[in-house]
Formats: structure tokens, sequence, C-alpha cells
């Protein structure tokens, strides 16, 4: 087995960057054991796939289940939708194989479980230098441990370097209910100081951030309510255990009409000759600053690549 590299080593290498938003509105988790499930990926409407070695898959077919893996995702088709694979923790007997076998398969990214501090970020990262991944593989973080939530400004922090690979924050909320004790209610009202947490966290490393998964499938009700306060709070998207979850997630995190509206009069009103050089202007009997340009813009630029 593999080494862990020392946090310390050098990352010399090339990085890419792109200021392309990339929708991560519905992730949705498939288990890496399930065959059927796995069978109906190119059908699916969600943006992101996260293809599960950890929770989903039983003991006994850990090793299976990651050896297919390659073969998954060599016929995805044409990265239609994100493909994330959620590898077992390093520390485990599979962690470290898991993610050396799936870095070869060059996913989009993958999300390591029960990390709590920096160093198990960096621990990743130097694995997959010292083995060749290339740089599109990144990192993704499942925010699921009291200790983890105590850490999540420094981790957080890695986001600002490339070389990291870290992209995204999950809030593993089961995870974090089990661990405090918390009471578990409908409105998640115990539960939702720390949601807001992580997406500050993850705001200042310049990261995306999924809320984690809400567990009764069949009340889309309950979804769509969890979905609107999620993308309020400031989440980029909901984990998904169904794919009926999928449509109801996908609206929640898309721009509303009436949003878009605003984005377009404010463009409008900025590009007019007399308000040219204008740092603030007024629209509708408002002051509106050039960051209000600046969000309408990405907004405008979120809805024409989603298709809102």
């Amino acid at each position: 087995m593999p080494r862990l590299a020392s946090p310390a080593a050098s990352r010399h290498r090339s990085v890419m960057t792109s200021d392309t938003y990339r929708p991560r509105r519905s992730v949705l988790y498939v288990p890496a054991s399930n065959d059927k499930a796995l069978a109906k990926i190119p059908s699916l409407a969600c943006d992101t796939v996260i293809i599960d070695l950890e929770d989903g898959v039983a003991l006994a077919d850990k090793v299976s289940a990651r050896d297919k893996l390659t073969g998954i995702l060599a016929a995805r088709p044409a990265r239609r939708c994100e493909m994330v694979v959620r590898i077992n923790p390093l520390g485990s007997e599979w962690g470290i194989d898991d993610l050396l076998t799936v870095a070869k398969a060059e996913p989009d990214g993958i999300l390591l479980p029960k990390i709590g501090t920096p160093r198990d970020i960096l621990e990743a990262g130097d694995l997959l230098d010292d083995n060749f991944a290339p740089d599109i593989v990144k990192l993704w973080a499942m925010i699921e441990t009291p200790k983890a939530l105590l850490n999540v400004g420094a981790i957080a922090e890695l986001g600002r370097d490339p070389a990291s690979r870290l992209a995204c924050f999950v809030a593993g909320t089961n995870d974090l209910v089990k661990a405090t004790g918390i009471l578990a209610t409908p409105d998640r009202r115990y539960l939702t100081p720390w949601p807001l947490q992580l997406v500050l966290a993850a705001r200042a490393g310049g990261l995306d951030v999924i809320d984690g998964v809400a567990n009764d499938f069949r009340d889309l009700d309950a979804l769509a309510r969890e979905c609107a306060d999620a993308a309020a709070m400031g989440f980029d998207g909901k984990s998904l255990i169904h794919p009926a979850q999928i449509e109801p997630a996908n609206r929640a995190f898309a721009p509303a009409p009436e949003a878009l509206a605003r984005a377009r009069a404010i463009r409008e009103a900025f590009s007019r000759p007399e308000n040219a050089g204008k740092s603030v202007i007024a629209l509708d009997g408002r002051m509106v600053e050039r960051l209000h340009l600046a969000e309408a813009e990405k907004l405008l630029a979120k809805a024409a690549i989603i298709g809102a």
C-alpha cells in the first residue's frame, strides 16, 4: 500500500483554472454496487453524480465496486453531467487504494469523507501528485464531523491555492446530527447555524458548497422547502438520494424569473450613455452600485448556462 506523503511535499505542477460557472444544483448519490442505478446515469438530469464507495456499499462489496469504476467512468456520456466519486476514508483499509484507482479513471472530482483538518486534504493531494493524477481531478470534502466543522475555516483556505485541488464542500448533516446528538427537526432549527458557518467558510475559500440530504425521498414538498432554505442560505445545490428529487432541486437553485428581470434591468441601466463611468445610479427609486451590476452579470451568465 502506498505511503502517505508529507503535506509539506512540493507541488510543482501547472494548474488550470477557469471562471466558468459549473452548475451543481442537484448532486445525486449513486451506490457503486447498484448496477441498475449506475445504468441510469446517462439519462439523469442532475448536474452532478456522486458514485459512492463509502456508505452506499456493503463491506463485502467494497473491492468489487471499486474495480468496476474505471469502466463506468470511461463510458460517461461526454461529461454531460459532472462525475464525482466518494471514496472510503483514507485511514480505512480501502481508502488509499480507492483514491489511486479512481484517480486513474479521471473523474471530475474525488469526495473525501470523514476529514477533520487541512492535513487530510493535503495528504490526498500529495498522493494524487505523487502518482501523476491529472490536474482535472479535483478534491471535494465532506464536512460531517464536529472536528471538521471546528476547522472548516482553515480547511476552506486551501481553496485559495489551486495546487490543493480543493473545489467543493459537501455538508454531511446526518453524520453531524449523529455525532452531536442535536434534535433533528423538520425545519432544521438546531442544525441551521452549522450550514451557515459552512457557507461562510466556503465563500471565504472560493469554494462551492452543497447542502446535505433530505432523508424522506417520497416527501417532495419537504424537499422543496429544504432546497428553498438552502438556496436562501447561499448553498449552490442539494445532495440527493433519489432521481425523483432532481427536478425540485434544479428548480430551487435556478435563478427566479423576477431575479432575472431585475438583473436585466440593472445591466440595461448601466449600459445607458448617461450612466457611463458612474459607480452608483438610481433605478426604480433604489440605489444600485457597480457591485450589483457584477452580481447581475453573474446571475445572467448562470441562467444562460443552465437554460433558465
